[in-house]
């Protein structure tokens, strides 16, 4: 799991990487939660999506967004934020040119920079939203949805309410040629404590499908 920086908009960001070892293999891109609520590349819910793809024999990136660790910059509202998931991206399929897919996954805020990303770059075949904060931030940029994927949220989550979620994923699913897998674990709040089995188990069996589906 080496060490990389790359360069961003605003200066050098810090990352991990783990390169597949198939020439032509999907890569994938995880995006932390909120830089000012103690948010960085190592929170176990963006290490544990890391892991889920590395199993699967993906190239995989996680990286801090600017201001966080030893990136550089300072936090910008998630425009800086959204740039950054852009460079990051860049500079993985510089080293992976014959990439057979790639996917987005993000936590929290993560999730929100992450799909807007995903409405940018149309190389996106794929993504896994955790908790995004559907009641926090304005994800109408959404029309239409470029990509099918996962979405999971905790129904106990007193931060992001679970009716939020639910408008988001009812108006995600309802486009045409968009299948969206969304996920409510019960009982369990946004920082997914006690509910980290449950979560990964989702992601896990829907990852499974997914590669089942495209092989």
């Amino acid at each position: 799991m080496p060490e990389v920086i790359f360069n961003g908009t605003e200066g050098r960001l810090e990352g991990r990487y783990n390169h597949a070892k198939q020439d032509s293999a999907p890569v994938a891109l995880l995006l932390h939660p909120h830089p000012q609520h103690g948010g960085t590349m190592n929170h176990k819910v963006v290490f544990a999506l890391y892991q889920a793809f590395q199993r699967r024999g993906f190239s995989v990136l996680r990286f801090n967004f600017r201001g966080v660790g030893r990136s550089q910059g300072q936090f910008d509202n998630g425009q800086g934020e959204l740039s950054d998931a852009a460079s990051a991206l860049d500079w993985m399929q510089s080293y992976n040119p014959n990439a057979s897919a790639c996917w987005i996954g993000g936590y929290s805020f993560g999730a929100w920079i992450g799909m807007q990303l995903m409405m940018r770059r149309p190389e996106i075949s794929g993504f896994i939203s955790v908790s995004p904060p559907a009641s926090q931030h304005d994800f109408t940029f959404l029309a239409p949805c470029p990509a099918s994927g996962l979405i999971v949220h905790g129904g106990a989550d007193d931060l992001v309410p679970v009716a939020a979620v639910n408008k988001l994923a009812r108006k995600l699913a309802s486009q045409k040629n968009i299948t969206i897998d969304y996920r409510v674990i019960d009982d369990c709040d946004h920082f997914y404590g006690s509910s980290m089995d449950d979560l990964i188990g989702h992601v896990d069996d829907y990852l499974d499908k997914a590669m089942a589906e495209a092989a």
